[in-house]
């Protein structure tokens, strides 16, 4: 009897069609482009860090070849300029191990855990964009 073998398969198919997953990934890769931070189950935020880690390569190269290969997985130009001007200046330094997975916790719904997937160096970039505006009491 044959059995099937899964030998050098790599990626998760969250029991959806080829254009349906694309399509899922490429909407969290430019969410967290965007937000800089996203919460999702942890097998996503697994399959989104391997993906936006590439992409984030490309965009530290800076060419216009990077930015062309860049778009070719996302088209999504708002995104992708604010990784090229913003998010990769800013990790330029790093020769990889750009984004982090913080498990949080088991959703409600149906208990698939969770994880936060965000930029390591998140809390600083927060930090110094958000002043903190002092409380007036009347």
């Amino acid at each position: 009897m044959l059995s099937k073998v899964r030998h050098r398969v790599d990626g998760r198919l969250f029991g959806r069609t080829t254009n349906q997953r694309k399509a899922l990934l490429r909407g969290l890769v430019a969410s967290l482009f965007e937000h800089q931070r996203i919460e999702t189950t942890v097998a996503k935020a697994k399959e989104v860090k391997r993906i936006g880690e590439r992409i984030i390569t490309l965009s530290i190269r800076g060419d216009l070849h990077a930015k062309r290969l860049a778009l070719s997985y996302l088209p999504n130009r708002a995104a992708i300029a604010k990784l090229f001007s913003e998010i990769a200046p800013r990790l330029s330094g790093r020769s990889g191990g750009y984004l982090r997975i913080v498990k949080t916790r088991n959703r409600v719904k149906d208990s698939s855990p969770m994880a936060v997937l965000e930029f390591v160096d998140y809390e600083d970039v927060r930090k110094s964009s958000t002043p903190v505006k002092p409380r007036r009491h009347p």
